[in-house]
């Protein structure tokens, strides 16, 4: 079975020191000629989707609030208005920007998809993420939350305002999914002759009440291309997975041996058989990846840090490595470039050319829609078999 390959992307890459790498463009950070290029390298790689970045506050090595550094790169682009521009010069590749459930409607972020699932042909995707920091409520004025005085981990997860936030992202995916079924596929009439545009019978109300918020509907939007985008969350932990089993197609889970992600695959799948399984790693890849990754932490005076296991070597070690999480269960992986685009370059015509000739990844595009690539259906609308 072929291996599902996806690249996470954020500036320069995932070490903070990557714009410093003699390969890094940090001049065109901000610039769509930038971002073009790395997602067409994606493509060009035959991967299955890119990931974009995204938060409601600048990168900051304190839990809570910016911190006084300059030596790393600060600031991004809105992710779901970034993918809009990557889509029309892109064919085959998924698009999934993130996009925060906290701080923001529903029905915003729900028709941006729902936009970019058009402008792209069926390849949009969503990774909602929670904001649970006071220095990012502050922008809105709208709610007060406690300081947080720690990055993450399991005692983050049991904090009731955190479960309570991820309560609200349910929801917030739910009105999402709602909203993309609002318009039955064949609400558009366009019948020039009898001057009917739609047929106002197969637009439907939501009417979604709920604890945080209620939204009644329709959608501005007609329905996407996929049914629904893709849906896909990062978790770490129990209540995470609650919430990627409950409201996600696709989850991003961070095992550090082959024996972890095991046992991690069994307590998804008790919580759900259905949701497709990814691995996260970060990665420094080539010849000399060890002294690049050494010189970079040199630079930023510490050892790279993350919640994610991070792998250093060669590509062949890390197609070992694939396939060795792949027997305990793991259906697919998403990649996190150390640094861009060096080691984007090596996961794209590297490692891909390891799998191929292991016959474990593809050697062209089997579809042209984003669920097509990940082997999943294409949704009915609720509505319409309501009807």
């Amino acid at each position: 079975m072929s291996l599902h390959l996806a690249v996470a992307l954020d500036g320069a890459g995932w070490h903070p020191a990557a714009w410093r790498e003699p390969s890094a463009a940090p001049r065109a950070l901000f610039s769509a000629r930038y971002w073009a290029g790395l997602v067409t390298e994606a493509e060009r790689g035959l991967l299955d989707f890119v990931t974009i970045e995204d938060a409601l506050g600048p990168q900051s090595t304190l839990p809570d609030g910016p911190d006084d550094r300059t030596d790393q790169v600060r600031g991004r682009f809105d992710a779901v208005l970034l993918a809009a521009r990557l889509a029309p010069l892109t064919h085959r590749i998924g698009l999934v920007p993130t996009a925060t459930t906290t701080h923001t409607e529903p029905f915003h972020v729900a028709v941006g998809i729902a936009t970019l699932d058009h402008v792209s042909g069926g390849r949009a995707g969503w990774r909602p993420q929670i904001s649970a920091r006071a220095s990012e409520a502050g922008h809105f004025g709208r709610r007060r939350f406690p300081p947080r005085n720690r990055s993450g981990g399991l005692g983050l997860h049991a904090d009731p305002h955190v479960r309570a936030l991820f309560a609200e992202a349910g929801d917030a995916v739910e009105t999402a999914r709602r909203l993309w079924d609002s318009w039955e596929d064949d609400a558009e009439i366009r019948d020039e002759a009898t001057g009917r545009f739609i047929d106002r019978d197969k637009l439907h109300y939501i009417d979604f009440a709920g604890e945080f918020f209620s939204v009644k509907g329709p959608s501005i939007t007609p329905r996407p291309p996929q049914g629904q985008p893709v849906v896909a969350a990062l978790a770490h932990a129990r209540l995470p997975y609650e919430f990627a089993a409950a409201h996600a197609d696709v989850v991003f889970v961070t095992p550090r041996s082959a024996d972890e992600a095991r046992a991690i695959v069994t307590e998804v799948r008790e919580l759900s058989p259905e949701v497709k399984i990814f691995a996260d790693l970060v990665v420094f890849l080539g010849e000399h990846a060890d002294r690049r990754k050494a010189r970079l932490d040199e630079l930023d005076g510490a050892e790279l840090v993350s919640d994610a296991a991070i792998f250093t070597g060669h590509v062949r070690e890390l197609a070992d490595l694939l396939l060795t999480f792949r027997d305990a269960g793991i259906q697919g992986f998403r990649l996190r470039p150390g640094a861009v685009p060096y080691d984007l370059w090596q996961i794209t015509s590297g490692l891909t050319a390891e799998l191929r000739a292991r016959q474990q990844f593809r050697s062209r595009y089997e579809t042209d829609t984003l669920r097509g690539l990940l082997g999943l259906p294409r949704p009915v609308s609720r509505y319409a078999e309501a009807r």
